[in-house]
Formats: structure tokens, sequence, C-alpha cells
């Protein structure tokens, strides 16, 4: 089983016992979330700890959207609720790139997209240097921040 997982579970078992609700809550949404990838597909399969996290992270931008759009529609104590849930979820996940760590990384699969092209690669190569980029981040950024970096570059 992988290690996040079963960190997962045994930090519910302690919520549970301290009677912390919103913890308890918030992982038991996020195990639920990970068996049902598990079971996903034809033929189940156990997890690795890079398919957990992407599960968590799916999770947590679930919060982040719940609690914009609770605090939007004037439910404050909602969104503070999903907010509280998204910070158990965040102490999961590796920690979130700077803006100066994502520029760096930005900066080099640009470098290694020109090699290949033997070019500079403009907006038309976004999907390359994405790709390398993604592969480089790993989670540790949202998808949004990356593109509009890559954007950025580009088209500078």
């Amino acid at each position: 089983m992988a290690e996040l997982k079963t960190r997962l579970q045994n930090d519910l078992t302690a919520a549970m016992k301290a009677r912390e609700t919103v913890t308890a809550g918030a992982l038991r949404m996020a195990l639920t979330a990970v068996t049902n990838e598990e079971v996903a597909g034809k033929q189940a399969r156990e997890l690795s700890d890079d398919e957990v996290v992407k599960v968590l992270t799916r999770e947590a931008k679930k919060r982040k959207e719940a609690a914009e759009a609770f605090a939007g529609a004037g439910r404050t104590e909602q969104a503070e609720l999903e907010r509280r849930e998204l910070a158990v979820l965040e102490a999961y996940l590796p920690a979130q790139l700077d803006d100066a760590e994502l520029k760096s990384i930005v900066d080099k699969a640009v470098e290694a997209v020109a090699a290949q092209l033997g070019e500079t690669p403009g907006p038309k190569q976004m999907g390359q240097v994405m790709k390398a980029v993604n592969a480089e981040v790993a989670g540790r950024a949202e998808g949004g921040r990356v593109a509009a970096a890559v954007k950025a570059k580009l088209t500078s």
C-alpha cells in the first residue's frame, strides 16, 4: 500500500479518536476519492504515492472552488468549512513552487525545446514547452499558473 494512503488512514483514525470532525471529514472524503480512483476502470489497482498526490490535488482544488462559490453566495460558514478542509488536505501535498522557482523551470524547458527545434519556440510550440514544464513541476504548481508563466515567456 502507498505510504501516503497509509498515513491518511492513520491520521483519520487519530482524528476520529480526538473528535476532530473537520479533519476526519476531510480525510474521509480524500480516502474515498483515492479508493474510487483505485477501483475505476476495468481492473482494480493500487495507487502509487504520486497518483495519491494527484487525487489529493484534485480534491484540494474542489475545496478551493467550493469555498469561492459559497463565499460568493454569501454562505460564509460553509465557505469557512471548505477552507478548513482545504488546509487539512494541503498538509499532505508537496510544497507549492514560488514564482522564481517556476520561472526558472520554464526557462530551462524553453531552452530544451529550443535545442530540439533549432530555433526559439514561440506561442505555437506552447504544448511542447508545457509538456516539459509539467514533467518537472509534477503537482507543485497549479496548471493555470504554469500556463500563464509559459505563455508570458513565449510571448516576450
